[in-house]
């Protein structure tokens, strides 16, 4: 029988090393256990009216154009990613003007947006933040001037690899994978399994060598898949994602009847990533079974924001309606991962 609310000591006693690592955007796993939030997250599940992602897609787009302006930097760098994902062109010049941030992630999540939708107009922008002081930033830039064409800024990245700074080598790990570059490969393994590289740094270079599309990391996403920690399968589900290959999906659909509920509905987004609905009831019991019954508020939270992302990617009529009451949140983070969902919805019809 499947547990909804194995209050994942599992997953928050153990370690937070994924959820506490300033700049790996992974949208949820980013910020929320980092720098909390101090909202509370409940929604009553229901809906009156029938409406498509796309009559909700100006609610969406005020909710992100509203949050990138946002007092907390965090929710600032979450709607900055949200604009990338979702190929916000419109709301770029926002994006752009978030590289001079005085919030170091902030910097970071503005110059990958940048190279992400090789927004041009803003190259000469991110360029300069090559010199920025801090060494996450000046990834970043090398990841945008590269998506540019100045391949010789992968170099500057896989420098970065060797860093005594865990944060610093686990974001170079991410944007080459996300550069999909096959001739990182080496480094990356040499990371992953380098004596000193933190958890954090180790899952990071196994996704980013997933990302890349060599399977021969299936043998070093399993351990984390059935791993005793959610959080370890949690890492391990995104990895099979970004593989993506047939064998990955398979893998994935055995996720969906984990005990743990956050961990089911992170297979759901990744089945649902890559064009398959399976997850679909998963997702749904969040609201036909009111799973979030007995959590706490942050738990809530948590668990509104993966089931927001969940729909986003899986997109079926019966999930979307769901949406408004997610955009009329208490919480933040809720809100924009639902504005994300519904923009993401409306880009695949």
């Amino acid at each position: 029988m499947k547990k909804t609310s194995k209050k994942t000591s599992d997953t928050r006693n153990r370690r937070s090393v994924n959820r506490t690592t300033i700049m790996i955007y992974a949208f949820v796993a980013y910020t929320l256990f980092f720098f909390g939030c101090d909202e509370p997250g409940r929604v009553t599940y229901k809906y009156l009216d029938k409406i498509s992602p796309a009559e909700l897609e100006p609610q969406a787009i005020h909710i992100i154009r509203e949050h990138l302006a946002d007092e907390n930097p965090a929710v600032r760098a979450i709607a900055i990613e949200v604009v990338a994902d979702t190929r916000q062109i419109n709301l770029m010049p926002k994006v752009q003007r978030l590289l001079k941030d005085d919030f170091v992630p902030v910097r970071f999540a503005a110059a990958l947006a940048v190279g992400d939708t090789e927004y041009s107009l803003a190259k000469n922008a991110v360029e300069q933040l090559l010199n920025d002081e801090d060494e996450n930033v000046k990834t970043a830039a090398a990841y945008a001037m590269n998506k540019f064409g100045s391949t010789d800024n992968l170099k500057l990245i896989r420098k970065k690899l060797a860093s005594n700074d865990q944060t610093v080598r686990a974001n170079a790990a991410l944007l080459l994978g996300k550069s999909s570059d096959k001739d990182s490969l080496k480094y990356l393994y040499w990371t992953m399994k380098r004596q000193g590289s933190s958890d954090k740094v180790r899952f990071q270079a196994a996704e980013a060598i997933a990302m890349i599309g060599d399977e021969e990391i299936i043998s070093r996403l399993w351990p984390m898949l059935i791993s005793v920690y959610a959080d370890d399968r949690v890492m391990g589900i995104k990895g099979m994602g970004a593989l993506g290959t047939a064998k990955a999906k398979d893998v994935l659909v055995t996720k969906l009847d984990d005990d743990v509920l956050e961990v089911r509905l992170a297979a759901a987004e990744q089945l649902g990533k890559l064009g398959d609905t399976t997850g679909e009831p998963e997702v749904l019991e969040v609201f036909t079974k009111n799973l979030t019954a007995r959590l706490d508020e942050k738990e809530v939270e948590h668990i509104n924001m993966l089931t927001a992302l969940a729909i986003g990617e899986i997109g079926t009529e019966s999930l979307t309606k769901f949406l408004p009451q997610l955009l009329k949140s208490e919480s933040k983070l809720v809100r924009i991962a639902a504005a994300k969902a519904v923009l993401e919805c409306t880009m695949k019809n």
